[in-house]
């Protein structure tokens, strides 16, 4: 089936691109052009990409950073989460001073 009909791109030459070692829709477009006329294949392509068609995309989930899937690395005391140092507070940059709210 076509996947992009701009420049008759199939599913399964898309799937060779990834097997290559495209793992993005931009990386897919710069193989084969899909994706980089109508742009109405983009969004098929990246559903193709988002089954595990990349090796490299799983590595990538196999290599997750302690807490972030599980919770595991999150500080109790502070609730914060990962990355976030106890007592400050996530969104507010640090080392940046608010002038008092009196």
């Amino acid at each position: 089936m076509y996947v992009c009909s701009c420049f008759g791109i199939t599913e399964k030459q898309v799937k060779e691109h990834a097997d290559a070692g495209a793992c993005t829709p931009r990386q897919i477009a710069s193989a084969c052009k899909a994706g980089t006329d109508c742009g109405g294949c983009v969004r098929a392509i990246q559903a193709m990409l988002g089954r595990g068609a990349c090796p490299r995309r799983e590595l990538l989930g196999r290599k997750r950073m302690p807490g972030t899937a599980d919770g595991s690395a999150m500080d109790a005391g502070s609730g914060a989460g990962p990355g976030i140092a106890p007592g400050s507070e996530p969104g507010i940059a640090p080392g940046i001073p608010f002038p008092d709210a009196a």
